[in-house]
């Protein structure tokens, strides 16, 4: 029927001539419309990868001049959102990991620096929200396949060898709200070397193992009779895959917290001399390569249109991985940014995060708002539509205005760094001001060397300075005041998003914070 039969006549409606027509109208809407209506009742799946000790600059997408590629990383920058001030919750794992699971800074905690050890307790308090916790309660099939470091209550542990690893293991994963868990207890370099599959080891210790190689090095410690450390990154996408294939049919969260590029440095045959750079840099290709076995067995399954992948890092590439070699063939893992895991300065905490939704983030996009990993909770509360309580993810702020293009209405007005030695830094628009006159970590000045008469703190502007060269606090000590006092008030709130004042754990001395010890 055209235009012009709609006229006259033609509009009195004619059993004989019109029903055939509507019938078939009816029968191309209505599954149409039972389509979208089923697509807008599904809920994603939620992937969030996290790689360990990989810099900004270690991604291709980041680094046109770089020397190691990763393709399938790009793919999900080209198919995604790159963002370029995104920031991890500490310059070291442990209180990194805490923050992604809790949607709060560690230190408000137990963990005021370093990181936790071989048979440290969990420092995930009681009775607090996790993102497992959360999805759980949204109807999500919840997994943490990777590396836990957030401590485990071990049966009867003093803290070495020997512990009683035949009884149940607590506080892992599966007590913090996921359904199904297979991990090692910290970095591939901290004893014990076994795996926990929810709370039981899948092997026994028989044997202790050292390496001390020039890059594949990790502490005596005992070893699993199962566990060989240069099969644990594979296995660990193995068993993700394994993960995405048996539960295509019901919405789930997986937390894919890898152990790698940290050390040891163990590329397999396949990547060996690949990047054509250092070993670090293939096994930043074997990092790589996993990503694209989460991101094939996706597809194969169908589940790539609706499924939100994640991927970032915990820190800053680790200067023992070979910074310098790789900087003097022109690869710079940190970018242009000064310092490198554990520093206080953008390279310990400014970090890579990619982001990919198809059809709900807009291929290609880059995101400039500066970001923290404690936003993931806040993030899928918005995206369950689920309120969160007054005492949970007090610093999580929910990207989801970001994703869709409208970044104006991003809530986040400041961030709190932290360096390994629990130096702090607040961060506000483009100025970031340093609690210390040093790195806080391992470059140098290195806490204690830092020049004698040098500013007690570091005032920059990052917008012109990113490299953080130029010291501005004598300068602007007004904008010195602005950032202390809103500092001041994150700690004593024990919060910076809006609501009631929580409670937080103290000590004596926060370094870099003598001025307000008396608060």
């Amino acid at each position: 029927m055209n235009c012009e039969e709609l006229s006259g006549e033609n509009l009195t409606f004619n059993p004989k001539k019109h029903l055939p027509i509507m019938r078939n109208l009816l029968n191309v809407f209505i599954p149409f419309l039972l389509l979208l209506s089923c697509r807008s009742e599904q809920k994603p799946n939620v992937v969030y990868i996290l790689a360990d000790d990989l810099g900004i600059g270690d991604v291709s997408a980041y680094n046109e001049k770089g020397k190691i590629a990763t393709p399938n990383i790009d793919e999900l920058a080209a198919g995604g959102m790159m963002f370029s001030d995104a920031h991890s919750g500490s310059a070291v794992c442990t209180p990194t990991r805490y923050g992604i699971m809790t949607g709060r800074y560690s230190w408000r905690g137990t963990l005021k620096k370093g990181v936790t050890w071989s048979y440290d307790s969990s420092i995930v308090e009681d009775g607090r929200l996790t993102v497992g916790n959360l999805m759980k309660q949204a109807g999500y099939q919840t997994a943490c396949i990777g590396k836990w470091h957030l401590g485990l209550n071990w049966a009867d542990s003093t803290g070495k060898w020997p512990v009683d690893f035949d009884k149940k293991v607590k506080r892992n994963p599966t007590d913090l709200g996921f359904d199904y868990s297979f991990v090692i207890p910290a970095s591939l370099d901290i004893p014990p070397y076994v795996f926990v599959e929810n709370d039981q080891l899948t092997a026994q210790p028989d044997r202790e193992t050292e390496s001390k190689t020039e890059y594949g090095w990790w502490r005596n410690g005992p070893t699993g009779a199962d566990f060989e450390h240069k099969n644990v990154l594979q296995t660990f996408a193995d068993k993700a895959v394994s993960f995405i294939n048996s539960n295509k049919s019901k919405p789930f969260f997986l937390y894919l917290p890898l152990a790698a590029p940290h050390t040891p440095i163990l590329p397999d045959e396949n990547h060996l001399g690949k990047s054509g750079l250092n070993e670090y840099g293939d096994f930043v290709t074997m990092v790589d390569d996993v990503v694209g076995q989460v991101i094939k067995s996706l597809k194969d399954n169908g589940l790539d249109e609706n499924t939100l992948v994640i991927f970032t890092s915990d820190n800053g590439c680790a200067p023992y991985a070979g910074t310098e070699l790789m900087e003097r063939a022109g690869h710079f893992s940190s970018l242009n940014y000064r310092g490198y895991k554990a520093d206080i300065y953008e390279g310990g905490h400014r970090i890579p995060f990619i982001a990919k939704w198809n059809d709900h983030i807009a291929a290609g996009s880059k995101a400039n708002n500066t970001t923290c990993l404690t936003d993931l909770m806040a993030t899928l509360a918005d995206l369950m539509e689920i309120d969160l309580p007054e005492n949970a993810a007090e610093d999580s702020f929910s990207l989801l205005p970001v994703f869709w293009q409208n970044g104006n209405e991003f809530k986040r007005n400041y961030t709190v760094n932290h360096s390994i030695n629990g130096t702090f830094a607040i961060r506000k628009e483009n100025w970031k001001l340093i609690l210390a006159p040093d790195s806080g970590g391992w470059s140098a000045p290195k806490p204690g060397e830092a020049p004698e008469g040098s500013p007690i703190f570091q005032l920059y502007d990052l917008a012109k300075d990113p490299a953080e060269q130029n010291n501005l606090m004598n300068d602007f000590p007004e904008k010195v005041e602005e950032l202390k006092s809103l500092l001041k008030e994150s700690i004593l709130k024990g919060r910076s998003t809006p609501g009631k004042a929580q409670a937080y754990s103290r000590i004596e001395k926060w370094p870099g914070l003598d001025w307000m010890e008396n608060e």
